[in-house]
Order: structure tokens, then sequence, then C-alpha cells
């Protein structure tokens, strides 16, 4: 018999994951997912009864947004991080973004997807195409022509430049590493230092943000285009000072879990992969 995966919280990305998994012949058991049709004979009662015979546990990506609660955004009820983590002993509990009191716990075998290079790569393409077609939905002209600005070089910033820079915008990409300066002009994008960050913001129609940290605060705010059009992609607290933008009339979104909401099948299976590229690497 093969394993048995007992799936807790999350978004579209768990549902379409607990399909595949049974798909594939694996023995599955959800909670506090959600109540649905094609969840159908999966759904377990209880916490206990969900975690006592399976083998893995996956839960919600990121774990948690406050901290204290597992993310069940598809159902009405609650699960503390305490109380998972009792249930979790002796079991191998994957999720991404876990907290370190519960990493730190010797006896749970803890691997975060977020920390996982292969799935982070194919996590930025779902978060990136997300990303561009909120863009093109919330930006009254065309991308191609615009000057779009992307702040942080990472997994996220590489794939999302490069998908603009295939659209015909004229991208500029921020960052502070010279190593990552010369990249970026390697690659043919216009290269913006932090430190050269407030003299060029004014000439900027779309921002995408990847970096948790406010970066743009209300004296870079001051000097951004008053059309311009901004995007968040950083997980919480996020790198823009929303309620001065708001208080300024600048359009601003904080567009959070973008592979669950524009590409819930694609992000399950990348989530399915790196599963059992854990289980083969074990």
């Amino acid at each position: 018999m093969k394993n048995k995966f007992a799936i807790i919280g999350g978004d579209r990305r768990l549902v379409n994951l607990a399909k595949m998994l049974q798909e594939d012949g694996y023995l599955v058991c959800t909670y506090v997912l959600e109540k649905a049709e094609e969840l159908k004979g999966l759904e377990c009662n209880s916490l206990q009864e969900a975690i006592s015979n399976a083998e893995i546990i996956i839960s919600s990506i990121p774990l948690s947004k406050d901290g204290n609660y597992v993310n069940t955004p598809l159902s009405s009820e609650s699960l503390t991080l305490e109380e998972l983590q009792k249930n979790l002993k002796g079991k191998k509990f994957m999720a991404g973004k876990i907290p370190e009191s519960l990493k730190n716990d010797k006896e749970i075998e803890t691997y975060d997807f977020l920390e996982i290079e292969e799935y982070a790569i194919l996590n930025a393409i779902a978060t990136a195409e997300g990303a561009i077609q909120i863009a093109m939905e919330e930006y009254p002209k065309t991308l191609s022509g615009s000057n779009i600005l992307v702040m942080g070089f990472g997994r996220i910033g590489k794939v999302i430049s490069k998908m603009l820079q295939g659209m015909g915008a004229n991208v500029f990409c921020e960052a502070r590493k010279n190593e990552d300066l010369a990249y970026i002009k390697a690659y043919g994008y216009a290269p913006v230092h932090l430190h050269d960050l407030d003299q060029m913001l004014g000439q900027f129609d779309i921002i995408f943000n990847n970096i948790p940290v406010q970066i743009l605060d209300k004296k870079r705010l001051d000097l951004v285009k008053k059309d311009a059009l901004l995007i968040d992609l950083a997980s919480a607290p996020g790198g823009i000072d929303f309620e001065y933008a708001k208080l300024k009339n600048i359009k601003t979104i904080w567009a959070l879990a973008l592979p669950g909401k524009c590409a819930p099948i694609s992000a399950a299976e990348y989530i399915r992969d790196t599963i059992y590229s854990i289980e083969r690497k074990r």
C-alpha cells in the first residue's frame, strides 16, 4: 500500500493536489480544506482522524498568515498552529514558510517548500504570470513601451523581468548587490541601484515590488507618478506604505498567493513533483 497523505488547510492548489495524489494511487485525507464535490470521500471530521494514519502531512503555503492559525482560506473552520504541532509528532510535515518553533521540534521531520530551490523557481513562474495578468487588467495602456520597474532581483524578479522584456516593456531592475546589477545589465535590462532609486522613481508607469521591507515609504511615494500602478508581490508586511498610497490616490495592489489564484493546477503539479523529489532523495 502506498503512503497515506493528510492535507490540512490550504487553497485551490491543495484541492488540486489532493485529487492528483489520489489519481496517482495514494490514500488521501483532507481537513479544513473545503467541502467540495471534487473532494467527496476525502474529508476527515477531525485533525486527529486526518493525521493518525498518515505518513506525510501537507499544509498551506504559507502555513500561517498571522503566526497563530493555519491558513485555511477555503474553510470557515480554524486550526491553531499549536494544535497542529501537537499532532505532528513522528510525522513528515511539508508546508511553506514554516515557523522556527515548528522546524526546531526534533520530533517532526519538516520540509519547507519555499526553501526548496526547484519548487521556488517553478513557483516564481506562476507568480510572475499572475502579476503580469494583474498589470494588463489594471493598467490602461499596453505594457509594451511602458517603463516598468522590478524591485528585487531574486527568483520572481528574474522571471518577471524576462517575461516583461519579451512583451516589449522597457524593463528597469532595482538591486543592491554589484553582482546582481551586473547580471541585470548583461540580460539587457536597465540597472537601478537602491541609492539612485529616488532620482528615478518619477519615470515609471508600473512598479512590481518583491522586497518584504517597506522600501516605498511616504518619502518615496511622493516621488512616484500619480497615475502609476504599484503591484506588491512581497509577503507581509509588504514593501509599500499602503495607507499613504491610498491617501495619495496611487493605485496599489497587494497580490499575495498568486499561484493558488491564477494557476492552481500548475501550482499543484509543482508541489506534487517536489514531494516526489523529496521522497526519492530520502
